[in-house]
């Protein structure tokens, strides 16, 4: 593996690069993976927005007001939200959770490299170390929590991937109920629907529709849906594009990270085409809502906790 620096649409970049895999990471931009490329098909794997220069957030950014591609660090809440309780009861988590728009110290090891930043407001300090092996990019997060009282969040990684004309969502058989997030969901309907999954009746066609498929970018909509079943051990979940067979293969700690969400942008953002499978610590987007129907993530007093994430790359 090689470690080397860059730049990236105007931006301070380190790439980690092996006969399989090319990522672009950002530093000073929350650690965003802008770039991720297979090698072996040279396609990139991420949507990439279509300005030549981006510019960093700053702190309490709003997302939309910023580069939509790529790969961005979510924690500890997805939506601007209130924190539940405790000495920090009621200060406002920023849109799309605080590290996004953070820059991340970095240490280049021998082979990894360790990116860190720590909370101006919520006394944590967010740790991710990675490294490629082979056809994948394994991360390994540590969030340890400087207070005396535990920590609640929710983290996800928000990974916009590339559909192409062909990408499928690949979940276990087993999950068949989803609930949309999505407030005006033209498919799905408001907030709390519940649908059948993958083949649902639209709730504007009136039609069946293939909730596992994108959508063409003319369709102008978005779609944001949870599975309402937790994901089990040794579970996978990933994209599949149908015609080349070429896969992207999400592993990680189901125990840690019971909940998976679909975030599907089919025009109706920015004119965005895209889709994001968002494994997550706790629903529905919002800390505070988290908290109260007791589907969070918490890490103990002065102590810490950590997860893996792997994407891996696999061709036909």
């Amino acid at each position: 593996m090689e470690i080397k620096k860059d730049v990236f649409k105007g931006i301070e970049s380190l790439i980690l690069e092996n006969d399989y895999i090319k990522a672009t990471f950002l530093p000073k931009y929350g650690s965003k993976l802008a770039s991720l490329i297979n090698k072996k098909t040279n396609r990139e794997i991420f949507f990439q927005a279509k300005e030549k220069q981006i510019e960093i957030p700053k702190y309490g950014s709003k997302f939309s007001k910023y580069d939509s591609s790529g790969f961005d660090e979510v924690f500890p809440s997805i939506d601007e939200a209130p924190y539940p309780e405790g000495k920090h009861k009621n200060k406002m988590i920023p849109d799309h959770g605080e590290v996004w728009t953070l820059p991340w110290e970095y240490e280049i090891k021998l082979d990894y490299v360790l990116f860190s930043v720590k909370s101006p407001v919520f006394d944590y300090i967010f740790t991710k170390k990675v490294r490629l092996n082979n056809n994948k990019l394994e991360f390994r997060y540590i969030v340890k929590n400087l207070n005396d009282e535990e920590f609640k969040y929710i983290w996800t990684p928000h990974a916009l991937i590339n559909p192409y004309d062909d990408a499928k969502i690949i979940v276990p058989e087993r999950l068949k109920k989803i609930i949309t997030v999505e407030h005006s969901s033209e498919h799905l309907g408001k907030w709390g629907d519940i649908h059948n999954y993958p083949i649902t009746i639209s709730k504007k066609t009136n039609k069946e529709i293939d909730m596992s498929l994108v959508e063409a970018v003319e369709k102008n909509n978005c779609e944001k849906f949870y599975f309402l079943d937790k994901l089990e051990k040794n579970d996978i979940c990933g994209i599949e594009y149908t015609k080349t067979k070429e896969k992207i293969i999400y592993r990680y700690d189901v125990e840690k990270i019971p909940y998976l969400g679909v975030w599907k942008t089919q025009g109706g953002y920015r004119g965005d085409y895209n889709i994001a499978l968002e494994p997550c610590t706790g629903i529905y987007d919002d800390l505070y809502l988290a908290n109260k129907i007791k589907k969070v993530a918490k890490v103990d007093a002065k102590s810490s906790v950590s997860w893996d994430f792997i994407i891996e790359l696999i061709n036909n």
